[in-house]
């Protein structure tokens, strides 16, 4: 007989990388108020291979609006820059010759709405990854019974998988009106 867990145990383990992938995607998005990790997919050309801005320079965020890049090396002034206006971060640096600084720009109130339908596009991606989970592990179960197991247990795991996936989808819903109320905060 093959135990439930082996088959709910990978579920929830998809689910959790689900919600953790969309933590890191929102906070990505830029909402109006200067964060480090707007900055986390911007690429530098260093010494010819591509690395990201914080293995080159340091990054703080001395105010609300503003985020400060300090190279460590001289050279790499050119190349930060270069690598952030290419990039979709949609601000152009200021170069003062000692740092770069990025002046976050109050957002639009259409900007706003277009932040927050992005958000939720991406939630809904999160969403669709636990939902496939949840029906990876309910087929696995189905195709048990057929090898064996209580039908009784294969119920049992199908009712613990909801649980999983309402609890998971919950948590999306938690990070995602989070951060749509940052977004629209003014």
């Amino acid at each position: 007989m093959t135990d439930p867990k082996t088959y709910l145990t990978p579920a929830e383990e998809k689910m959790e990388m689900a919600v953790e992938f969309l933590d890191e995607t929102l906070a990505r998005i830029r909402a109006g108020k200067a964060n480090a990790k707007i900055l986390d997919a911007v690429r530098v050309d260093y010494y010819g291979s591509m690395a990201p801005v914080s293995n080159v320079a340091n990054i703080s965020v001395p105010d609300a609006r503003t985020i400060v890049i300090t190279p460590w090396e001289k050279s790499m002034f050119k190349e930060i820059e270069k690598a952030i206006i290419n990039s979709e971060v949609g601000i152009t640096p200021e170069n003062n010759g000692e740092v770069i600084r990025l002046s976050i720009p109050p957002l639009t109130e259409e900007r706003r709405k277009a932040l927050v339908k992005q958000c939720k596009a991406e939630a809904e991606q999160a969403k669709v990854s636990v939902r496939n989970a949840r029906r990876d592990a309910i087929d696995g179960l189905k195709k048990a019974v057929k090898q064996g197991m209580p039908e009784d247990v294969e119920k049992d795991a199908e009712a613990t998988a909801q649980k999983l996936h309402d609890k998971y989808l919950k948590r999306i819903d938690d990070l995602f009106s989070a951060k749509e109320k940052e977004i629209l905060t003014v």
